[in-house]
């Protein structure tokens, strides 16, 4: 997931229905919108934070779009997972909505030495079962054994890991680098467990483990009684990971989502398993960033599943994989990456989404997740990007891809049994004091408008920053056409 989940509080959620359920009832005009939001920026809790709020009729022509309320719309700020809205926007223009890539294994056989080159390119999508029909057709390719498998991953070039993501990201299966290997998404689960009382936790693999197993230095403790508190962290420049904190005796599992920190290295252990279960022994594997040039014959290859699929878990999930392989797919098929899929990715964005009339100077792109802290974005610039998504070719594709207000996605448990909930589809963001949410949003009683709210140093936990948010648009919703 893009950002950090928080738990929401029961006793906000049921404040926020009520409110909502009275407000719509209630309803009112445009001009009533104003002195109601800005009496919510004007909050204490909110006194050393920043809050920027765009609000707009959405309108297929710019005289046609009458902006309702505007608060520090052209002010920068820290978008989070809202920056997906603009990768996703630029791929969808770009490749399309049926784009797929492939990954391939070409070879030279010859009796039972065989040479095999597997040449990825970044599919996000790839799993165990991907890597299941490579082995199967090698095997109906009368392959009885491989001397040296070794995979290409060069396709993106530049780093695997955005080296802007902070250390304690990176750790974690959110946090974890794209590259053109990857399976899984480049995740490892584990399950934590508690044993007798005094014995420390124990911990399993549930995704199958590296080729060599991390060492994990594990100075946790089954307690009697108490709160559950567990870490699993990997020291920076170390390669073992310590298990430290407590669980109580009879607590309930609990599992947790790694990064893969050689996914290249996995991915190919991964296919010499699944080579080995069909028959197809494989004496070495190594890596290598340059492709051989000479190798033409292709033996296997996979496909991935559309763009269409990948924008979905994108937005919908805020999953920053996909997100951060979709960046590095435009920095490679724009032709000009120098180097660093990166770099390339960020300025492709900005030169696909000009003819759309979005200012390149109204957002800055590091990377295509939002797990940067050097994304910066104004609330007018998602407005304008919305508003132009709303009428491409692909605008239906583009908005089932977000989160449903009460019903699915990162969007599902808020604004239930409120008239918000099933009327408005948009993108979450959230990093630590920071959140997000840009959209479409139906009031029962209003055209449909289009919004965005950023919110940015505030000193409040996740169920805090949402419940902000959410308030502002329960306002929004109460909208009556007057």
């Amino acid at each position: 997931m893009g950002h950090r989940r928080w738990a929401g509080k029961v006793g906000i959620g049921l404040a926020l229905a009520i409110l909502g359920q009275a407000q719509a009832a209630l309803g009112m005009c445009r001009a009533d919108l104003g002195p109601r939001l800005d009496a919510i920026a004007n909050r204490p809790e909110l006194r050393r934070a920043r809050l920027g709020v765009v609000v707009e009729t959405q309108a297929q022509a710019q005289t046609g779009r009458r902006l309702i309320y505007g608060r520090d719309r052209d002010a920068y700020f820290v978008p989070a997972s809202n920056i997906k809205l603009f990768t996703t926007a630029a791929a969808l223009q770009r490749l399309g909505p049926t784009y797929t890539t492939r990954t391939a294994i070409y070879g030279t056989t010859g009796g039972d030495l065989t040479t095999l080159h597997v040449v990825g390119r970044g599919d996000p999508s790839l799993r165990e079962e991907q890597l299941a029909d490579l082995s199967q057709q090698i095997a109906q390719r009368g392959v009885t054994r491989v001397n040296q498998l070794i995979g290409y991953d060069g396709y993106f070039p530049g780093p695997t890991v955005h080296p802007d993501w902070e250390w304690a990201d990176m750790q974690y299966g959110y946090g974890a680098g794209v590259n053109a290997l990857m399976v899984a998404e480049n995740e490892l689960v584990v399950r934590i467990s508690p044993r007798s009382v005094g014995q420390p936790l124990n911990l399993e693999w549930v995704t199958p483990p590296p080729p060599t197993p991390w060492p994990v230095e594990n100075v946790s403790q089954t307690a009697a009684g108490g709160s559950n508190t567990i870490n699993l962290w990997r020291g920076f420049g170390s390669s073992t990971f310590r298990l430290s904190g407590q669980m109580a005796a009879g607590s309930d599992p609990r599992t947790l989502s790694m990064a893969i920190h050689e996914p290249a290295e996995y991915f190919l252990g991964r296919l010499q398993q699944q080579l080995r279960s069909v028959g197809v022994p494989v004496a070495q594997t190594s890596v290598s960033s340059q492709a051989t040039a000479s190798v033409t014959t292709e033996l296997a290859a996979v496909t991935s599943s559309p763009l269409s699929e990948w924008i979905l878990i994108t937005n919908q999930r805020s999953n920053n994989q996909y997100a951060e392989a979709i960046l590095k797919t435009l920095g490679v098929v724009s032709g000009d990456s120098r180097g660093d899929a990166i770099a390339a990715g960020s300025e492709a964005i900005q030169t696909i989404l000009s003819p759309l009339s979005i200012d390149p100077i109204d957002y800055q792109i590091a990377d295509g997740s939002g797990l940067s802290r050097h994304n910066l974005a104004t609330p007018q610039s998602f407005v304008d990007l919305l508003q132009a998504m709303a009428y491409v070719p692909h605008a239906g594709v583009y908005r089932e891809s977000l989160a449903v207000a009460g019903e699915a996605g990162t969007l599902r448990n808020r604004f239930r049994n409120t008239s918000v909930s099933g009327r408005l589809v948009g993108k979450t963001g959230a990093l630590s004091n920071n959140a997000s949410l840009s959209g479409y949003l139906n009031p029962p009683n209003h055209p449909p408008v289009v919004l965005s709210i950023l919110l940015n140093n505030i000193d409040q936990p996740g169920s805090g920053m949402r419940a902000i948010i959410d308030e502002i648009v329960l306002e929004i919703s109460q909208l009556n056409d007057c």
